[in-house]
């Protein structure tokens, strides 16, 4: 398993993964039906840089990272991460966030905030606790889930230095 930059190409194997996970509407703020263009624009082509977890040629799990805020919140960036349904549980999620953070110290960062986690993401939450995040913040009801109705998302920030 190796985890590298991704390449425009990279995208046909990314698509999957971004489709599976946004459809379920369970962890991102990404409209459900969210477009081929779109999702190319938002994880490959908004971001910083954008990383890919590979096995075999297959590609399992992605991540991005990217300023979380302009001007004098550029110090810090933020990151999203997928996996693919058929790899998880077998610690790519760590893999990537710890890899992320030595990405974000290269690229200057100071801290990582994730903006918007679902309650409800309860592995999610976990794991980033785990590796040193702190919930700072609540927004009631700001997540609309399909299944739990309104819940809670959480903002969740580690100073990197």
């Amino acid at each position: 398993m190796i985890i590298r930059e991704a390449t425009e190409q990279d995208f046909e194997g990314i698509w999957p993964i971004f489709q599976e996970i946004v459809a379920a509407g369970e962890t991102y703020a990404y409209r459900r039906d969210t477009s081929y263009s779109e999702a190319l624009n938002i994880w490959l082509h908004t971001p910083r840089q954008t990383f890919v977890v590979e096995e075999d040629g297959r590609i399992l799990g992605t991540y991005f990272i990217k300023t979380n805020q302009a001007g004098p919140g550029s110090h810090v960036c933020n990151c999203g991460y997928m996996v693919s349904s058929q790899a998880r549980g077998r610690g790519l999620a760590t893999a990537m966030c710890e890899h992320s953070q030595k990405v974000a110290v290269a690229l200057g960062y100071k801290a990582m905030q994730f903006n918007f986690v679902a309650s409800t993401n309860e592995g999610a939450v976990r794991l980033w606790q785990k590796l040193g995040f702190e919930t700072v913040g609540r927004l009631p009801k700001a997540f609309n889930h399909p299944t739990e109705g309104f819940i809670d998302a959480l903002v969740m920030y580690k100073w990197l230095e």
